[in-house]
């Protein structure tokens, strides 16, 4: 079967960090690519816990570009396995079920938890964090049964949903709603991340909050901070103006476009400026909670300026190594935090995994996603998908995906 697949080595790493700086395309076009498209066999059941899923549809995913494009810090590299099949944002129809799995049946539309954490490696007992219910943040993801790898499309072993068939571990896998279609299956899991940042760094009735960045991981924080149904009060920094207009319709009481984000947090939410014999003037007040869903020096910098004292900054982007003006954090004690992936949280006053809470409020209409993805690829298109991506404002571009219906 055909199947996108990313490997790399040193001595290419090396050499498209260079050449990468005149032409973005050598990535992803010619030999020395980091992507390509692929004939492999299709994938057997690892063990009786699994199940095989026939691809409906796969998202696109900011950080399927950014691994694409080199962009990711090798610190994360031990817990990765290559050449893989790339694709986490999955919905697809079950074609095979495993003896021992008892969540499912052939037939079911699913979509997927991406961890490869614990649970999945069939390790027993699992590690601290997964005990704790942060599945995402699993310690054993070079342990275990399976090759190392932290999620479903960064792992030699497993495929992705860049492929027609794929297998995951029954405690991955989620029965789509009925009614419910897969554009809206494969934009489960990055709501799920939007509601751990929120629920990870819950605001109280009436607090003055901040996203930076409106892309698709920005719109879900929005949508789950709506979904909800807290009564804060939710202003989006935005310098795109069809990303803008999607953060009017999604919810956001103020946009701003200007890029002036110190001047409208002093009016947004009556902090005081201040400006220091050299460099970036400072704010003392701000906004009460920051979801910083770009995560570069800039904007994290930006944000511990314009965060009130006490505040914390949930940094959702992925960014490499960076330098920080740290003043902010302890003139202010303010709480930096990292969010990746989705674990459990308390809803509804139980214990639930992000998926089941996602899952529940698309069913009850609390969230609506349907017009998030705007643009469907085949698999054997998949370089002009990553030309869109490139340039989301130029092509009015939200959610890519590959389509296989």
């Amino acid at each position: 079967m055909k199947a996108l697949q990313f490997s790399i080595n040193l001595p290419q790493w090396v050499i498209l960090k260079v050449l990468g700086r005149i032409s973005r395309r050598i990535f992803y076009q010619g030999s020395l690519a980091t992507i390509k498209l692929v004939d492999i066999p299709e994938p057997k059941l690892p063990t009786t816990e699994w199940v095989k899923v026939k691809t409906l549809m796969c998202g696109f995913c900011a950080s399927d570009l950014s691994l694409i494009l080199l962009k990711e810090s090798p610190t994360a590299s031990p817990f990765t396995s290559f050449p893989c099949i790339i694709g986490h944002e999955i919905c697809g129809r079950i074609v095979e079920v495993g003896s021992a799995v008892t969540k499912v049946n052939a037939g079911d539309v699913v979509v997927i938890a991406p961890a490869l954490n614990c649970a999945v490696r069939e390790i027993d007992p699992a590690c601290p964090a997964c005990q704790q219910g942060m599945v995402a943040n699993c310690e054993n993801y070079a342990n275990g049964n399976l090759a190392a790898g932290m999620i479903t499309g960064l792992c030699s072993e497993t495929s992705g949903g860049f492929a027609p068939y794929f297998v995951a571990h029954q405690g991955q896998v989620y029965k789509l709603p009925e009614g419910i279609g897969p554009e809206v299956g494969i934009l489960i899991e990055p709501l799920t991340v939007g509601l751990q940042a929120v629920l990870g760094n819950k605001p109280q009735s009436g607090e003055k909050v901040l996203i930076i960045g409106c892309g698709v991981i920005g719109t879900m924080v929005l949508k789950a901070l709506r979904g909800l149904k807290i009564a804060c009060v939710v202003s989006v920094l935005e310098p795109s103006a069809f990303a803008a207009d999607l953060a009017k319709t999604s919810g956001a009481d103020a946009v701003i476009s200007d890029g002036d984000l110190l001047g409208n947090t002093v009016n947004l939410t009556g902090a005081t400026r201040y400006k220091p014999i050299i460099g970036q003037d400072l704010l003392m007040g701000g906004f009460n909670r920051i979801y910083d869903t770009v995560g570069s020096p800039q904007t994290l910098n930006l944000a511990m300026r314009c965060l009130a004292a006490g505040g914390t900054v949930s940094q959702v982007g992925i960014w490499k190594e960076m330098k920080l003006d740290l003043t902010p954090l302890w003139l202010k004690q303010q709480t930096l935090k990292g969010v990746y992936g989705c674990g459990y949280a308390t809803y509804k006053g139980e214990w639930m995994f992000m998926f089941d809470i996602a899952l529940d409020m698309v069913r009850e209409g609390k969230v609506g996603l349907s017009d998030m993805v705007t643009h469907r690829f085949s698999l054997e298109n998949f370089k002009e998908m990553i030309r869109v991506n490139l340039d989301k404002n130029k092509h009015r571009a939200v959610k890519t995906a590959v389509s296989f219906i």
